[in-house]
């Protein structure tokens, strides 16, 4: 188990790395973009005494260098700032987003996975049949489109059927069964997207083994096909496809943007777009920022479980 802890501490560095270097990049893109944040905010009425004011007030008038570090180092300690916009603390604005924007990846987890690994494996069990060419066929249809496109396609045929709600409203009185129905659009829009990459990866994987001699053996001694599928090659087939599950699952939690923007769903993604048509930029990169560490703890469980998986890989000589 030392290789494995060996493997952990060097994907943990790797990562930390990484995002040290996002942050790098988020922090000077948002310098880079054009304007004066303080007049952007206060308004071109505003006297140059009351910007000067408010840029020190903001820290504007120290170097790029001092901001991003008491930024980083507040980042750090859970301190994102004020926002700009209403004056409250970044953190609590974020706190209730960000369980919105879980509640909705696992929501669409929980469909996604479980209709994913299924398909793939029943596309696998009977290749080349047209089961095994419908599915491969939806799964290239729905991964071909736009995630706002399926949306708009989801809302003219539940939502304008009155079926579900098009808009979804969330708030901290809301039941768990209300939750599901009102939030069930774009969980199921989400599932469309990510359910093809995890589906084909399934398929391709089982069959890559099911050529292999011990799977040969196993059908020679009369196994049931679905049993040597099951029992003998996804046990062999799930580095790979925890792989790709990890990684659509990180797209679930960091890719919701657009989703969330369509259906006005009050996650991250709805706060961040709100606060860039806004110029609240330490919200931006507040939310720039958590999204960047959740895909990067995504990888690293999907490096770590990945390896758990293949015996090889832990004992290799």
């Amino acid at each position: 188990m030392s290789i494995v802890w060996e493997m952990i501490l060097k994907r943990l560095g790797l990562g930390l790395l990484t995002l040290l270097v996002i942050s790098v990049i988020i922090f000077s893109a948002t310098e880079l973009l054009p304007g004066d944040l303080a007049q952007a905010v206060l308004g071109q009425s505003a006297t140059p005494e009351t910007v000067a004011a408010f840029r020190r007030e903001l820290g504007l008038d120290l170097p790029a260098y001092q901001r991003y570090f008491n930024w980083l180092f507040g980042a750090l300690q859970g301190d994102f700032g004020t926002s700009l916009a209403n004056k409250r603390p970044i953190a609590d604005l974020i706190a209730t987003r960000l369980g919105n924007t879980l509640f909705l990846a696992l929501y669409a987890a929980a469909i996604a996975v479980p209709l994913s690994l299924t398909l793939g494996i029943l596309a696998a069990l009977y290749r080349n049949s047209i089961f095994d060419r419908a599915a491969n066929a939806l799964a290239l249809t729905s991964i071909s489109f736009p995630e706002f496109f399926v949306a708009y396609i989801l809302i003219f045929v539940l939502a304008q059927s009155g079926l579900f709600p098009s808009m979804t409203r969330m708030d901290p009185n809301t039941g768990w069964g209300e939750a599901l129905y009102r939030a069930f659009l774009p969980a199921l829009t989400l599932t469309l997207v990510v359910t093809a990459h995890m589906m084909r990866m399934t398929r391709a994987a089982i069959i890559n083994l099911l050529a292999s001699p011990y799977i040969e053996m196993a059908r020679l001694k009369g196994i049931n096909p679905m049993r040597v599928i099951l029992r003998h090659a996804l046990p062999n087939a799930l580095a790979p496809i925890i792989t790709v599950v990890a990684l659509n699952l990180a797209y679930l939690i960091t890719g919701v943007v657009v989703v969330e923007v369509v259906f006005v769903y009050p996650g991250l993604g709805q706060l961040m777009v709100d606060s860039v048509a806004k110029r609240d930029f330490p919200v931006v990169q507040a939310v720039a920022l958590i999204f960047a560490a959740a895909y990067v703890l995504l990888n690293l469980t999907a490096d770590v479980l990945s390896t758990l998986s293949n015996p090889r890989l832990i004992h290799r000589k």
